[in-house]
């Protein structure tokens, strides 16, 4: 293992920057330390213990981007409360079906990291997921009809067997106090609660899962930013890494990788245009900044123990449904609501002004410019959002926490989420609210676009690449794989064998030494 960081870092071993080659030959180059490579990283290290494996961050820490606690929700996504993954149809029933998908992702996650804390990869000491509630709260006549019939048809499946619904305020008031208080008793309201929920600090994840990775045949070179790649005449590729420490010098390494995956968050899109591949070609990218309010107060922290997720205003795009959560970051509980969004031309929090103007080509023009005019109600959100008085957002709280006051709360802003745009033949241009893998069709490289459900499907999404990307390795390793996930055993899935898997990380052998969840 080595470590390449120049300034004194606590948790790493130090390897000064002149005992690194200029030149090097990698089986796997990661791109980004986030969630998504580091959980590429843990999963290669447990296939193939021997292959050589080097992650590049340009920032001088992993999980500083979109896997920072604070720059996320920290929603260990289930499809539990999250309405727009269960939409009416226009025969009056609910749609389950992304939720049952959903959560079958979130449920694979959850048994890869039972894993690896059973098998004591994981340092204990060191937990990143709380067992907390997730509760849909609605207010109005027709939301409740639509909440019930919302309960009656995911509680049929067993994975959301323990979801419960109530219109009754005194039953809501005993889940979560905040709810109610100094409510209009005259407005209907309903809500519904899944205990098995969680909360997950995505940072403490990643730098465990990274930190089994360095442990092993894995390098983490942080303040190393890859410029360029291209493809060799081999196959494999050659990536330009600059050293962007303070005291660095000008000049660039080369690395050649058998395999590259670009898990830059909003980076991605950029470095994977510069890699040429046509698979890319037609795609974009729309970033949306976000802010929320948090409070630390522990008396009002103690009234709300849970994830309350509402309910869109109509013409809303989905990434701005209202939720009042627990936090629990560094053992510390907040309470955190939003999102409010903003508008940067940033693809990363701590990216350049520059970047969404140089990521439009030719190729993804047309799609751009169709998707812009597609989406008139998201421009008309961002501009409410833009011109919103700090009393008009903060009364957005108010319809969650009627007794909220502002000089509880304080103001944060979170990660860029960078919106998947891609070439329709029928409407020009999409605007997508997902995330999606692209890959060469050679399998020599990979990357994935967009935001949520996002980290909560990072195992689900590293299995895919590692099927396209190596379909003769996948074999082998489906064996390996069934260990550590077992649900990928479960073709297609039985509903039953889904309810004795979640039960299973629930008591199975290092179920407590990460969460009771896991």
């Amino acid at each position: 293992m080595r470590i390449t960081k120049v300034q004194t870092f606590t948790r790493v071993t130090l390897v000064p920057m002149s005992s690194a080659a200029n030149h090097e030959n990698v089986d796997v180059a990661l791109v980004g330390g986030g969630i998504m490579s580091a959980t590429l990283a843990a999963m290669l290290t447990e296939l193939e213990p021997t292959w050589k494996i080097a992650i590049f961050e340009k920032l001088d820490d992993v999980a500083l981007e979109s896997s920072n606690p604070w720059n996320n929700a920290g929603t260990g996504h289930a499809a539990l409360c999250e309405l727009n993954y269960t939409p009416e149809m226009p025969d009056g029933t609910i749609n389950t079906d992304k939720a049952v998908a959903i959560n079958e992702q979130f449920q694979a996650s959850r048994e890869f990291w039972h894993h690896l804390s059973a098998a004591g990869h994981l340092d204990p000491s060191q937990s990143f997921i709380s067992r907390t509630p997730h509760m849909t709260f609605v207010r109005g006549a027709e939301n409740v009809d639509y909440l019930r019939r919302r309960h009656a048809a995911l509680s049929a499946h067993p994975l959301f067997s323990d979801l419960e619904f109530s219109d009754d305020p005194e039953v809501i008031r005993s889940w979560t106090p905040l709810l109610v208080e100094g409510r209009d008793p005259e407005v209907p309201v309903a809500a519904t609660r899944a205990e098995s929920g969680t909360d997950v600090d995505f940072g403490a994840l990643t730098r465990g899962l990274v930190d089994h990775a360095t442990a092993h045949t894995a390098d983490l070179h942080l303040q190393h930013e890859v410029t360029d790649l291209s493809k060799r005449a081999d196959g494999s590729w050659r990536l330009r890494v600059r050293d962007v420490s303070w005291n660095a010098s000008r000049h660039q390494r080369t690395v050649n990788a058998r395999f590259v995956f670009v898990g830059a968050g909003g980076g991605a899109l950029p470095l994977l245009q510069k890699s040429g591949i046509p698979e890319i070609k037609g795609y974009g990218g729309f970033p949306i900044s976000g802010e929320f309010l948090r409070t630390s107060n522990p008396e009002i922290v103690a009234k709300h123990q849970a994830k309350v997720y509402g309910k869109a205003d109509v013409g809303s795009p989905p990434m701005s449904v209202p939720h009042l959560d627990t936090r629990v970051v560094d053992g510390r509980s907040y309470l955190m609501f939003g999102p409010y969004a903003g508008f940067s031309p940033k693809y990363l929090k701590r990216g350049r002004m520059t970047d969404m103007v140089t990521s439009i080509k030719a190729h993804n023009l047309g799609a751009m410019i169709g998707a812009g005019l597609k989406n008139i109600p998201l421009t008309r959100y961002l501009l409410e959002q833009l011109a919103a008085r700090p009393e008009t957002k903060f009364s957005a709280l108010q319809a969650f926490y009627p007794e909220a006051h502002p000089k509880d709360w304080e103001r944060i802003t979170a990660g860029q989420r960078v919106q998947v745009i891609k070439t329709d033949p029928d409407k020009g241009g999409t605007l997508e609210f997902g995330t999606e893998v692209i890959t060469a069709a050679d399998g020599s490289i990979a990357g994935l676009l967009g935001a949520s459900p996002g980290a909560s499907t990072a195992v689900s999404a590293m299995v895919s690449v590692l099927e396209r990307c190596f379909p003769s390795e996948f074999e082998q390793w489906r064996g390996s794989l069934a260990h550590m996930v077992p649900s990928l055993g479960l073709a297609p899935w039985a509903a039953e064998d889904e309810a004795d898997q979640l039960a299973a990380q629930q008591t199975g052998p290092g179920a407590d030494e990460v969460s009771a969840t896991v």
